[in-house]
């Protein structure tokens, strides 16, 4: 059974197993994974783990803070799942939700399911509309926000080509 639970140094093996087979190159949304951390070593996954946790905290004025919280079955990593509660330009282009499914693990709903807990932890902050973005070619993930609730706002161009903006009334 799938559950949500902070990102954690104890599953630094587990979380570098789907690293890897995301492959080099390949962004994983979700995970709030920057060209700089280096989660290589223990020091550098501690490291990143502990700016994950810190972002949770109240925000700097301009910057929206961010829920990071990954999506594990047993001592698994199958994903992660970040929420903006804020907004600033990124979450203007990027939207307050991010997901990612480690490729075996795909298929299964968890994705879904995933949103659907984050949407709960939203109304929890008082949210009550959130953008939530996708690739234009990623047909999962479309249907995956129109199941709950995502109503196509518009396509937009960004760096990493064009997009789909989502509003989720919550």
């Amino acid at each position: 059974m799938p559950e949500l639970i902070e990102p954690t140094t104890r599953l630094h093996a587990a979380w570098t197993q789907a690293h890897r087979e995301w492959g080099p190159g390949v962004h994983e949304d979700g995970f709030g994974l920057l060209p700089s951390d280096e989660v290589g070593s223990a020091a550098g996954f501690a490291a990143w783990v502990a700016r994950l946790t810190d972002a949770a905290e109240p925000a700097e004025a301009g910057r929206a803070s961010c829920l990071y919280r990954w999506i594990v079955e047993g001592d698994q990593v199958l994903g992660g799942i970040a929420l903006r509660h804020g907004l600033d330009e990124y979450v203007l282009q990027f939207g307050h939700i991010g997901y990612g499914i480690r490729p075996s693990a795909r298929r299964r709903g968890l994705a879904g399911w995933a949103l659907g807990r984050m949407l709960d932890e939203a109304r929890g902050l008082g949210l009550d509309r959130l953008l939530v973005t996708c690739a234009v070619d990623n047909l999962a993930s479309a249907r995956t926000i129109a199941r709950h609730g995502g109503l196509l706002d518009d396509v937009r161009d960004t760096e990493f080509g064009p997009v789909q903006r989502y509003w989720i009334e919550i």
